[in-house]
């Protein structure tokens, strides 16, 4: 009896020594690494680098200018100029009062101003696709392409749907602190990317360079405290839908049929709304398609990246 309760008290104790380490780990990691730009609507956090055609990479949910690097990384490496804000509510970006989608590209515009930088391609990862959408839609003189990343475009009543909003709701959950995030990502990793729309055949394809990829992805929403306002905003806020068909530059959407949090629909949604727009298309890959499918996503993205700007 004394060995058992000695053994997990010593399994406390780790676990106890475990959260604080990474969590202080984590804040250190985007902590001074980033630039804020303060504005009458709050702090603009964001990070640039590269050089070459510029980028406005904008990060999906549970993301921050730290995953819009992850997708540099990933997708774009050193051909571009590339800009990576933290959306309104994530990290050192602010949070206004009743912020819509609009007062997002807004406020991507008051940033390309700051920067002195006129026109962008625009690459956005999934619930950064409506702002992406809409700034292409509202300043159609700032986009010179855009690309959607397994985004959301489009409300939608369907039981697939339904099932999908509920997992956005169980993230909202998770991301609300430090300590509720932290030890799923840690022990439940497998369980956290069904939640993020990637069921177990889609795990169990991953190489071990697409697996990697995935745990950083994961590992560096690490500290979830910081981005929960984002997180919220992200899953109440509401999705362009028709507004899109005012969008003339040329644009690349991207999606996985099997996609779970954002549903294939939206990619077609938006394919038959957007004029020109072009549908790349996977059967499988789930929400993690970016990462399954990361060789041929990443040439089509930069290939429409350099077309767009001719």
């Amino acid at each position: 009896m004394y060995i058992v309760l000695g053994t997990l008290a010593l399994a406390v104790v780790w676990v106890g020594v475990s959260y604080m380490y990474d969590v202080r780990k984590a804040y250190q990691r985007v902590r001074g690494k980033s630039t804020v730009l303060r504005s009458a609507r709050g702090n603009i956090e964001y990070t640039t680098g590269g050089s070459g055609i510029p980028v406005l990479v904008i990060h999906g949910g549970g993301g921050g200018f730290d995953q819009g690097q992850l997708l540099v990384d990933a997708l774009l490496g050193n051909e571009f100029q590339w800009i990576a804000p933290s959306r309104f509510g994530y990290l050192e970006s602010s949070l206004p009062e009743g912020a819509t989608w609009d007062d997002q590209a807004t406020a991507y515009v008051r940033l390309l101003d700051h920067l002195g930088i006129e026109r962008v391609a625009v690459v956005a990862l999934s619930q950064g696709g409506a702002s992406g959408l809409l700034l292409a839609a509202l300043h159609p003189e700032r986009v010179a392409s855009l690309t959607c990343l397994s985004c959301g475009v489009v409300a939608s009543s369907s039981a697939d749907q339904v099932a999908a909003n509920a997992n956005g709701d169980l993230l909202r959950r998770v991301f609300a602190h430090d300590y509720t995030y932290w030890p799923i990502a840690k022990f439940f990793k497998r369980q956290l990317m069904g939640v993020l729309g990637a069921n177990d055949a889609v795990v169990s394809t991953l190489t071990p360079e697409a697996r990697e990829l995935v745990d950083r992805l994961i590992d560096e929403m690490n500290p979830a405290a910081p981005r929960a306002a984002g997180v919220v905003f992200d899953n109440t806020a509401t999705l362009p839908g028709p507004r899109i068909a005012s969008i003339t530059a040329p644009t690349l959407l991207v999606h996985a049929k099997d996609d779970l949090l954002q549903l294939y629909h939206n990619a077609e949604y938006a394919a038959a709304t957007i004029p020109g727009a072009r549908l790349m298309s996977f059967d499988t890959g789930g929400h993690l398609a970016v990462v399954v499918q990361q060789e041929p996503v990443g040439a089509a993205v930069r290939a429409h990246i350099r077309e767009g700007w001719r």
